[in-house]
This record gives structure tokens, C-alpha cells and sequence, in this order.
């Protein structure tokens, strides 16, 4: 697939708007910048780092399922029928995490093949509901049009209660760049619907490939104008970090729940071995802790807005 000129995206991508790089002056007073090269951009991923997708998905599944079997108009086989009724809230949350696991299979096969056929997330996201219907034997539940339409469950995801908070504390000082595998649309979605405020909307298609492809990581710093150390890739999976690091950005680690695909071991190792720059643990206040290491004096109007 061709990388994507900027200016011909309608996302305004404004690199003349953010400030200068963060300064002593700048920074919260008695708060030591946490990395000894203050960043100038901070790149997002966003999937799982930014928003819980597993909550809003498995509860559009579970919904999409009762207004179906309720619905006088629908006619199932009894057979369909009786596997619909059987699927409870435990049983979707399996098969969103599948639909998930689909999706990082999707991407690390494109990354590993470029010689393979591009094809959007939104797309593969239709195709493989489709496809795990069959393989849940609930083929015929829905037709393709409320297929395609539950496939746009993932521009609706709940942003992390930190998130959005986070991310205008961090703005203070810094440009807050998505870097995610989703493709533009879906992301300007997600930007609104979980009052995201970005400085700019990268994604994985305008360069070609997606993560943990060099030619992502690259070329999102090549776009920014900046040199790899001048960035930082923010992310709760450390594949995606090693990536990111293996090509010379810093790295900063946010733990959320339920994301990390590598063991606990794997984990611990990563974390002794110190490549990690700056690491937000599971306890802590995700983006709002990790601005304040980063020398943002975070307000009081911040945390209530976290947790209202």
C-alpha cells in the first residue's frame, strides 16, 4: 500500500500549533523531568492504552443478541435460537476477546508481509465478526448490515478514566500523536466520541504497514519532523514498546487491566532489564501520573475531572 500524504487527509494534522519543548521554567515546580531527554512529542496507542475496548464491545454483542432473539420481526431456526439464548455476558466477553485476538493477528501478519493485500481495521473488523459467527455456530443471528453496523462498535470505546484528562495536562507540553493500528476514520471517531484531544491523528495506514513495523515508528517521527529520541511511544503492551524502542523512540509503559499479552515473567524481565523509560504502574493515575513525571503541574480541576 502507497504511504499517504498528509495534506491530503481530511484530518487537520496542524504541526505549527504546540508549544515549545518543555523548559525548567515550564515544568511543576520541585517535579524533576522522569526522562533525561524531555520529549517532544508523545505518540499514543490506542487500543487498550487510551480506551477499554473488552467492556463497550461485549455489551454491544450481549445487546445486539437480546434485541434479536426479542424481536417479533426476526425469524430464527430453532437450532440458532436455542445457541443465541445460551451465550450470557461471560460467553461474549470469549468471543470479543477472539475478535480481538483477530485483529492482532490481522496486523502483525501485514507488518511481517508487505507483500500481502491491504486491508483497513474497520474492514477486517466486518470480515472477522462474519467469520466468527460461523465458527460460534451462530451464522444467520444477523445479516450483513447489522454486521457491518456492530462492527462500528470500535469507533464507540470508553476512554479510561484518566484519558481524557490526561491527554489536555499533557498537551501543556507536549504534542499528543495517536500512533495506532486503527485507520483514520476510525480513529477521528474515537477522538470525539471519548473527548480525546490530540494534537494530531496518526495512523498505522499513512505509512504503508502496520505496527510493530519499522516503517510506522519511523514514519511518524519522519512526519513529525523530529528525530526518534525526540519521541516517545506511549503504550499498555510491551511488543508494542520493544518495537518502538528496537527504532531509537523512548518508551513509556501504562499498565491498564487485562492488556498485557506478554507472562508475568516476561513482564518482571522487561522491567529489571531497564528499557523502559518510564513505567506508570496499574495503581497509579495513568496519563495524569505520567504528565506529572513529566514535569506537567497537573490541578486539582484535573483529577475531578477524572473522577466525576
Amino acid at each position: 500500500m502507497p504511504v499517504k500524504k498528509l495534506q491530503n487527509l481530511p484530518i487537520d494534522n496542524n504541526f505549527k500549533s504546540p508549544m515549545l519543548l518543555p523548559t525548567p521554567s515550564k515544568t511543576a515546580a520541585n517535579v524533576t523531568m522522569a526522562l533525561s531527554h524531555p520529549p517532544r512529542a508523545l505518540l499514543f496507542d490506542v487500543f487498550g492504552t487510551c480506551v477499554d475496548w473488552r467492556t463497550p464491545v461485549t455489551k454491544a454483542l450481549d445487546d445486539q443478541n437480546h434485541t434479536t432473539l426479542n424481536s417479533a420481526s426476526v425469524s430464527l431456526a430453532s437450532t440458532l435460537r436455542m445457541r443465541a439464548s445460551s451465550m450470557d455476558m461471560d460467553a461474549w466477553g470469549k468471543f470479543a476477546q477472539e475478535w480481538r485476538n483477530t485483529y492482532k493477528a490481522f496486523t502483525k501478519s501485514i507488518a511481517d508481509d508487505p507483500t500481502l493485500a491491504w486491508k483497513t481495521v474497520d474492514e477486517h473488523h466486518f470480515d472477522s465478526l462474519k467469520q466468527l459467527l460461523v465458527k460460534w455456530e451462530l451464522a444467520g443471528l444477523w445479516n450483513d448490515d447489522e454486521i457491518r453496523a456492530l462492527s462500528f462498535i470500535w469507533h464507540r470505546l470508553t476512554p479510561w478514566s484518566d484519558t481524557s484528562s490526561g491527554i489536555k495536562e499533557l498537551n501543556k507540553l507536549f504534542w499528543t500523536v495517536t500512533l495506532s493500528n486503527g485507520n483514520l476514520a476510525l480513529l477521528d471517531d474515537l477522538r470525539v466520541y471519548a473527548d480525546m484531544d490530540f494534537t494530531h491523528v496518526f495512523s498505522a495506514e499513512l505509512f504503508g504497514s502496520y505496527k510493530p513495523s519499522p516503517v510506522v515508528y519511523r514514519g511518524a517521527v519522519n512526519a513529525l519532523g523530529l528525530q526518534p529520541v525526540d519521541c516517545a511511544m506511549v503504550a499498555c503492551h510491551l511488543n508494542d514498546l520493544k518495537a518502538a524502542k528496537s527504532n531509537g523512540l523512548q518508551v513509556i509503559y501504562v499498565e491498564r487491566p487485562l492488556e498485557e499479552d506478554w507472562s508475568q515473567q516476561e513482564v518482571e524481565n522487561a522491567r529489571n532489564a531497564g528499557w523502559v523509560d518510564l513505567w506508570i504502574g496499574i495503581g497509579q493515575d495513568g496519563f495524569l501520573t505520567m504528565a506529572e513525571k513529566l514535569g506537567v503541574d497537573v490541578g486539582i480541576r484535573a483529577r475531578r475531572a477524572q473522577s466525576a
